[in-house]
């Protein structure tokens, strides 16, 4: 399944050029200037966490890096894990639509490995695709921690705009809520955060055109913890998914017959 976010031009380059990149190294200094990133193809990551619990459009948790993302230089502090027993299950987007269609699937098996349910085009089977996930709990809240060294061979995605030297490794982060069979992702607000930089509350960097935003907030992992921490950087709205009790089995199955029997 491929994924272009809106305004994104599909064979490699963006659809407007001229980009205005800010960036915040202190209490007062900022550069300007005209950048010109290669957007290559690539499936949006923003989009890939909130499928693996990020957005319901392919999958949502790990759905990550389309035309409008945020990255972050270091991990959220050094308490990180690898399961949340709390995810275990088949996991449906509360989106009606979205659901029929058969998008914003995932299962949390019972060795806690996150898959999501991909299907390239109606009635054909699903393929369970791994996405590794870390999970963080700070101060009553959850949140989700992805690298995108973790997504290399899932999704394509180019190194962060307008940051030089460009780092080994980048960071995308989500805030979760689970409220008994209902689980609330909550992505990064570019929009937000980029205004937090540009008014020298976060130090980083920003690259916008007319269709592309492409946020890079710099700190190391104690700095990540204290952002979250004290400021509104997570969107408001949420994704949302039910947990469902049906096997993936028995999903697919009626999933498939559904469509099958809809079919022109």
């Amino acid at each position: 399944m491929k994924i272009l976010p809106a305004g994104c031009a599909e064979h490699g380059e963006p659809q407007h050029r001229d980009f205005f990149t800010a960036t915040h190294h202190g209490p007062t200094a900022f550069r300007a200037r005209s950048a010109v990133p290669r957007v290559r193809n690539f499936r949006n990551a923003a989009a890939t966490l909130r499928s693996a619990a990020l957005t319901a459009t392919c999958a949502a948790l790990l759905l990550l890096a389309g035309c409008t993302e945020t990255r972050f230089e270091s991990p959220l502090g050094d308490n990180i894990e690898s399961c949340d027993v709390r995810w275990k299950g088949l996991w449906l987007a509360q989106d009606v639509e979205a659901r029929e269609r058969g998008e914003g699937a995932f299962v949390v098996d019972d060795e806690c490995r996150f898959q999501m349910l991909d299907q390239t085009e109606p009635g054909t089977p699903f393929k369970l695709i791994h996405v590794p996930l870390n999970f963080v709990h700070d101060g009553g809240n959850d949140y989700l921690v992805v690298s995108d060294v973790q997504l290399k061979g899932l999704v394509t995605l180019p190194a962060p705009h307008a940051v030089s030297p460009t780092p080994e490794k980048s960071f995308f982060f989500a805030r979760y809520r689970l409220r008994g069979e209902r689980l609330e992702v909550h992505d990064v607000d570019s929009e937000r955060i980029a205004k937090l930089i540009l008014d020298a509350k976060v130090e980083g960097t920003i690259a916008k055109s007319a269709t592309e935003l492409h946020v890079y907030v710099r700190g190391n992992r104690a700095q990540m913890l204290e952002i979250v921490r004290t400021l509104p950087i997570f969107a408001d709205k949420a994704t949302v998914f039910v947990r469902s009790e049906q096997s993936v089995e028995a999903y697919q199955k009626s999933l498939l017959a559904r469509q099958r029997k809809e079919k022109p």
